[in-house]
This record gives C-alpha cells, sequence and structure tokens, in this order.
C-alpha cells in the first residue's frame, strides 16, 4: 500500500508526517522490517536518539519517527519520507497488522475431531483434527481450535479464543474471550498439593477452579494450576510468555507481563501492571503491589509495595542492588585490606580462611 494509505489508516495516533501527496514521494510499500534489516519497499521505526546513527545509514522507505526535529532533519537529508508519532514502537505495531495477519482456519469441523453430544458448540467455530472436547463443555463463537486440543468435561471457553495445538483445558476452567493459549500449554493442570504424613506424602486432591479472564495469553509450555479449593484466577489482560508456572491459588491481576521462566508459588497474589522479568520467582504466598517491577532472575521472597523495583536474590530494591552489585566487585580487596590491617594491629583474623 502507498505510505498516503498507511498514515490514514493509523491517523489516530500521527502527530504530523512529510508526506506530500505527489507519486514521488509516495512510495508503495510492502513490508515491514527492522531499521537495520531494512530494504527498499519496507516501513521501519526509530524510537528516538539512539537510533540516529541507523537512520542514517536504513534502506526503508519510509521511517515511524517520535516527534524529534534532529532525527526528522536526518530522515529529511536523505529524502526518506516520516510519519511522527509519540508512541512509533506502538505504531510501528499496528503497522505490522496492516501487513501481516496470523494464520487462522476457516470455520469447520474436521472430521477426526471427537466431541462428546452434550459439548455447546458456538456458531463460525474452527476445530482442527484430532481434537478431543469431553461432556458439558462451553465452545464459544469463533473460538479457533487447532489440532490434538484436548477439553476437558466442564470447561468453557469464550469467544474468539484461540486454542493452538496440543494445548489442555482442564477440568474446572474457565478460559474468557479472546483469549490466546500456545502450543503444550496446560490450563487447570493439577495443583501441587500433598500433605505430609508418616507413612509419606497424601494426595490433597484439586477441587478448585482455573479462571483466565478476557484477553489473557498463554505461552507456549506454560502451566496455570487449579488450586485443592478457591481458584486460580488470571485478570483481563494479562500477557504471560512461555515456560511459566503459575501455582494453585495464585491471583493475578489485570493486564500484567510474565517473562518466560516464570515461578509463582502457591497463594501468590499479584496486583494489576506488575511486570516479571525471565526467570523471576515468587515464594508462597507473596504479594506483589500494583505496577511494580521485578528484574531478570529476582527471587521474591516477602511483599514487595506497588510501583517498587526489585533486583538480586533475595530481591531487595533495586537502588540497593545496584549499589551492593558495584560493592561486590571490590569485596576480595577489601579482605585484603581488612587483613593487611590485622596484621598490623596484631589481630588473630576471624572468619574466611586466607586466601592470599
Amino acid at each position: 500500500m502507498k505510505v498516503s494509505e498507511i498514515v490514514e489508516k493509523l491517523s489516530a495516533s500521527v502527530v504530523s508526517h512529510s508526506l506530500t501527496i505527489a507519486p514521488q514521494n509516495d512510495p508503495d510499500i510492502t513490508g515491514v522490517a527492522a531499521i537495520d534489516e531494512a530494504t527498499a519497499g519496507t516501513l521501519s521505526y526509530a524510537d528516538g536518539q539512539k537510533f540516529g546513527s541507523q537512520v542514517d545509514t536504513t534502506a526503508a522507505s519510509v521511517l515511524i519517527l517520535p516527534p524529534d526535529a534532529g532525527l526528522q532533519a536526518r530522515a529529511d537529508e536523505r529524502g526518506i519520507p516520516w510519519i511522527a508519532t509519540r508512541q512509533p514502537r506502538l505504531m510501528f505495531a499496528q503497522a505490522i497488522a496492516l501487513f501481516y495477519q496470523p494464520f487462522k482456519p476457516a470455520p469447520a469441523i474436521h472430521p477426526t475431531a471427537v466431541i462428546d453430544p452434550t459439548a455447546q458448540i458456538g456458531v463460525e467455530v474452527a476445530i482442527g483434527a484430532h481434537v478431543v472436547i469431553q461432556a458439558n463443555t462451553q465452545i464459544g463463537d469463533g473460538v479457533v481450535i487447532h489440532p490434538n486440543v484436548v477439553v476437558y468435561p466442564g470447561a468453557r471457553v469464550g469467544d474468539r479464543t484461540v486454542l493452538h495445538a496440543n494445548c489442555v483445558i482442564h477440568e474446572r476452567s474457565i478460559v474468557g474471550a479472546d483469549c490466546v493459549i500456545h502450543a503444550g500449554a496446560v490450563i487447570g493442570s493439577e495443583g501441587f498439593g500433598f500433605v505430609p504424613t508418616r507413612e509419606g506424602w497424601l494426595k490433597m486432591e484439586q477441587s478448585g477452579y482455573t479462571v483466565l479472564e478476557d484477553g489473557v495469553e498463554i505461552g507456549c509450555n506454560s502451566n496455570v494450576d487449579r488450586p485443592a479449593v478457591g481458584e486460580t484466577r488470571i485478570g483481563r489482560n494479562t500477557k504471560v510468555d512461555n515456560l511459566v508456572q503459575i501455582g494453585h491459588g495464585v491471583t493475578v491481576g489485570e493486564a500484567c507481563a510474565f517473562a518466560s521462566g516464570c515461578g509463582l508459588a502457591g497463594g501468590t497474589t499479584i496486583g494489576n501492571r506488575v511486570i516479571l522479568a525471565g526467570q523471576v520467582g515468587v515464594a508462597n504466598n507473596a504479594k506483589i503491589g500494583d505496577g511494580a517491577i521485578a528484574s531478570a532472575k529476582a527471587g521474591v521472597h516477602k511483599d514487595v509495595p506497588p510501583g517498587v523495583t526489585v533486583s538480586g536474590y533475595p530481591a531487595v530494591e533495586h537502588k540497593v542492588y545496584l549499589k551492593a552489585s558495584a560493592m561486590y566487585s571490590h569485596l576480595y580487596d577489601m579482605y585484603l585490606a581488612i587483613r593487611q590491617i590485622q596484621k598490623q594491629l596484631g589481630i588473630q583474623k576471624i572468619g574466611m580462611r586466607d586466601r592470599e
């Protein structure tokens, strides 16, 4: 499509643009690309001055830029049309959707699918090969179920939700509208509930529910467990990456984002708009407040107040972590200095073994 068409379709977030409606300055755009990989005919973006050198060298035919006169001037010098917006990355994401839509099969039921007669199937539903939908389930309108998915008895799947290949929706699970469950994910599996006895571990049956509110996305091979009683709940529009474990009885608020490898132990409470970076671990019954952030590999063992960023293991406020990290690289020098002082004062060393 022409650049002018892109501007028109994304007009809600356009601040200004350099486009003049003339054939020579309204090129055809055939796709999108990263700024350092862009070729003629593609659209790309720069999010700030850190991309300045790439604006000078990119082969992109049009750029999405912030309202930055310096960047815009650099694009003008190279004759590259630009579109300005306050959120270039957001507009770029919207532009991608103009050129690419994920595969969506046409509504149909594959002949190898096994569907219990008591299942309620909505309209315009696509059900792939070897899908199993068990008794008393409810599948909403416009749902897409890819091959080899299993939906256990009594589960409910909301309108327009997509269940990718080989995911499993267990009994007592409620999946809202417009959710995406990626390949290999398991929703509503049994929580890890065992009671120690003299004879060994007694299994505590997991009779609770798992609820995913509207717009939740669960990544590949991630698990959301159901509890012994009560519910595990994931709030609206929360996004969960691959290989994440969400334990039984966890409550997650709205619009959270959990990166790959996170683990949330049972009973954890997560507020709204919380970000957990890769491999964060959260201990049993810990509470993380609205807007808090845990950086990669943080070990959260106690409550985190709203809006606070924590790092390290065990997790502490990020500013404290940075100071401790800077100090860590000097620990051995500090040790040698203390040993020297001890020798000068004739004090017998105490503590760690001498490694001089």
